[in-house]
C-alpha cells in the first residue's frame, strides 16, 4: 500500500482532496494530514510516505522547503506534488525540481488533473524503488505496517489472539501503545440519501470518503483507531486517558456528534453508532465490540447515538451471530492451511442457517465476521478472498448486496470452496514461506531470548506445528538453528577482540555466560576463550 500525506493549512482543502479520488483503487492509504511543513517534515521521518502532496506556501516551513530538505537528507522519496495559486504557479516553475512531480493550481483543481498527478507520481516512485535493493524497500502491499494494524486490531476486536503474551509480541513490534486508563468501542454505520441507488463502486467511494475524514477528526478528541469492517460499517477503538474516563460518554459523544455533522455536511450522510462499555484491559476490548453490535439495534434517527450502559438488555443477542464457538478452530485451520477442518466449520456454519429464511440478519453477521477473520489472519488475506470473489462485480463485497439468508449462504459455499482449493494449491508454499519469514525473524531479533512459544505466537501458529515445519523445511531444528545463529553473531563480535565474553552473552540474550559457552563449543568445538587464541592475533 502507497503511503500519501497530505500537508495544508486549510482544513477545506485537506478533505477536498481526501474526496476528490478513491484512493482505495489507487492502492494508496492516506496516513494523515499536516498544517504546516515542520508538521509535515516529522511525519515523513516517522511514517516514510512515499507521495506528498503539499500548498507551496504554508506556516513555519512553505512546501518547496520541506521538498528542498528532504532532498539535501538524499531522500529519494517522498516525491511531491505542489499546489500553488495562479500568483506563486510561475515562481514554483521556476524553483529547482526536489522530486517535484507536478505543480497543480488549487482553482483549477479537479478529480481528473489530481488523478493524473497521482498516476504521474506512482510512476515515478515505483521508478526509484526499483533502482532501490530490496533490502532498502522491504515492505509491500501485504508486509506494510498499516496492514498489519489493521489485522492487529481486527484480531483484537474479534478476540483472536491465542494469548496474552501473543498480543503483548505483537503490539510492541507494531509500535502500539496501551499504556491507557481504559478503552471502548464504537460500532459505526455510514448511510444516507447519496448512498441510496447508486452503484456499489460509488457506495464505496462515498464510504471510504467518510471514513477518512472520520478517523482525521474523532483523533481530534481521544487517541484512537478507526477500522473498516464492511461497505457500510467501522470501528472506532478509543483510548482513554484518566480525564477521559472519568466521564468517558460525554468524551466520545462530543467526538461522535462533531463527526455526524462534518459527514452530514461535506456528504449528506448519516451516521448511527452504538458504544460498548469501557473496560480497563486491552484483552477486554473484544467485549466492548460485542456490547457495541448489541446496542445497535437499539439506535434509531431519534436516538442515533446509544451508549451500553444505558440500556438493560432483558432478551438474548438477537442480531449477533456468537463466533466464540467457532473462532478457535478456524484460526487454527487457518494457521495450519488444514482444508477439511476449513470445509467442516463452514458447512456447520452453513447448516445453522438452511431452512431459516427469517435469521437474515444474524447470517449477515456470520458472513462478516468469518471475512473479518479471513482478511486478518490468512497470510496475504487481501489478495486470496479477492480471487476467490474475482468474478464477483464488487468482488467480496458483494457480500452486502445480498438479501436474503439463501443468498448470503450461497455466498459461504463459495467462500469455503474456494479456501479449500486455495488450501490445497498453496499448502506447501506457505509452509516453505512460514519457515522462510521465521528464519528471517530469527535474524532481525538475534540479540534477543528467542523461544518456540514466543515466535510461534508472533506469527499466530501452535509452537507444535512451527516444531514441525522447521524440521520438515530446514536442515536443522528450530532450537538447534536459533543457537547456531547466535554463534555466527557471537564469531563475529569476537573478531576485534574488543568484547569480553561475558558482555556477548548478555547481548546475545543467554542467561549465563557458562551456558552460552556450552553452547559454543557445542557448535564449534572448542570453547570461547580459545576461539578467541586463534583468530586474534
Amino acid at each position: 500500500m502507497i503511503k500519501l500525506l497530505i500537508a495544508d493549512d486549510e482544513p477545506l482543502v485537506q478533505a477536498g482532496i481526501k474526496s476528490m479520488v478513491n484512493w482505495e483503487e489507487h492502492g494508496i492509504h492516506i496516513i494523515g494530514t499536516a498544517a504546516n511543513g515542520a508538521i509535515a517534515y516529522d511525519m515523513i521521518v516517522e511514517h516514510s510516505p512515499e507521495i506528498v502532496i503539499t500548498d507551496i506556501k504554508m506556516p513555519v516551513m512553505s512546501g518547496l522547503e520541506l521538498a528542498q530538505k528532504c532532498k539535501e537528507e538524499h531522500r529519494d522519496l517522498p516525491v511531491f506534488i505542489i499546489l500553488t495559486s495562479y500568483e506563486e504557479f510561475g515562481f514554483a516553475k521556476e524553483a529547482l525540481s526536489y522530486q517535484v512531480t507536478d505543480y497543480l493550481v488549487k482553482l483549477e483543481l479537479t478529480p481528473d488533473s489530481l488523478e493524473a498527478a497521482i498516476n504521474h507520481a506512482l510512476e515515478k516512485v515505483e521508478s526509484l524503488q526499483s533502482l532501490q535493493s530490496p533490502a532498502q524497500f522491504p515492505q509491500n502491499s501485504i508486509s506494510s505496517i498499516y496492514l498489519l494494524r489493521e489485522q492487529f486490531f481486527t484480531r483484537l476486536i474479534l478476540n483472536l489472539f491465542g494469548s496474552e503474551h501473543q498480543f503483548l509480541t505483537q503490539a510492541e513490534n507494531l509500535h502500539i501503545n496501551f499504556q491507557y486508563e481504559s478503552y471502548a468501542v464504537a460500532y459505526v454505520e455510514v448511510n444516507g440519501n447519496k448512498a441510496k441507488g447508486i452503484s456499489t463502486k460509488n457506495q464505496l467511494h462515498l464510504y471510504t470518503s467518510s471514513l477518512q475524514i472520520a478517523s482525521e477528526l474523532i483523533s481530534k478528541y481521544a487517541v484512537c483507531h478507526v477500522l473498516s469492517l464492511d461497505i457500510k460499517h467501522f470501528a472506532i477503538v478509543f483510548f482513554l486517558n484518566q480525564a477521559q474516563a472519568a466521564d468517558y460518554k460525554q468524551t466520545i459523544q462530543k467526538a461522535l456528534e462533531q463527526m455526524a455533522s462534518m459527514l452530514f455536511n461535506y456528504y449528506s450522510v448519516a451516521i448511527r453508532a452504538s458504544i460498548g462499555g469501557m473496560v480497563r484491559e486491552p484483552l477486554k476490548i473484544a467485549s466492548s465490540f460485542q456490547d457495541s453490535k448489541q446496542v445497535f439495534s437499539h439506535t434509531d434517527e431519534a436516538a442515533p447515538i446509544r451508549f451500553a450502559e444505558d440500556i438493560s438488555f432483558q432478551e438474548p443477542l438477537k442480531n449477533v451471530f456468537n463466533m466464540s464457538l467457532f473462532k478457535e478452530d478456524i484460526r487454527k485451520a487457518y494457521a495450519e492451511f488444514d482444508e477439511k477442518a476449513l470445509y467442516d466449520i463452514f458447512t456447520s456454519i452453513i447448516e445453522l442457517f438452511e431452512g431459516k429464511p427469517t435469521h437474515y440478519v444474524q447470517a449477515l453477521d456470520a458472513a462478516g465476521n468469518i471475512l473479518y477473520m479471513s482478511l486478518s489472519l490468512l497470510n496475504n488475506g487481501e489478495q486470496t478472498v479477492s480471487e476467490i470473489f474475482q468474478d464477483k462485480a464488487n468482488g467480496y463485497r458483494s457480500l452486502y448486496e445480498l438479501t436474503d439468508v439463501e443468498q448470503i449462504l450461497d455466498w459461504l459455499r463459495i467462500f469455503r470452496d474456494g479456501l479449500c482449493k486455495s488450501f490445497a494449491s498453496h499448502n506447501k508454499d506457505y509452509k516453505n514461506h512460514i519457515v522462510i519469514n521465521v528464519k528471517k525473524y530469527i535474524q532481525e531479533h538475534i540479540d534477543e531470548k528467542l523461544t518456540l512459544n514466543r515466535v510461534a505466537e508472533v506469527f499466530n501458529i501452535s509452537p507444535n506445528y512451527l516444531s514441525v515445519l522447521f524440521s520438515k523445511h530446514n536442515d536443522l531444528g528450530f532450537t538447534d538453528y536459533i543457537n547456531q545463529s547466535k554463534m555466527e553473531a557471537a564469531k563475529e563480535m569476537m573478531k576485534d577482540g574488543k568484547m569480553k565474553i561475558y558482555e556477548i552473552s548478555n547481548i546475545l540474550g543467554f542467561e549465563s555466560a557458562f551456558y552460552f559457552s556450552r553452547v559454543f563449543k557445542k557448535f564449534t568445538g572448542v570453547s570461547p576463550r580459545d576461539y578467541m587464541n586463534q583468530i586474534l592475533p
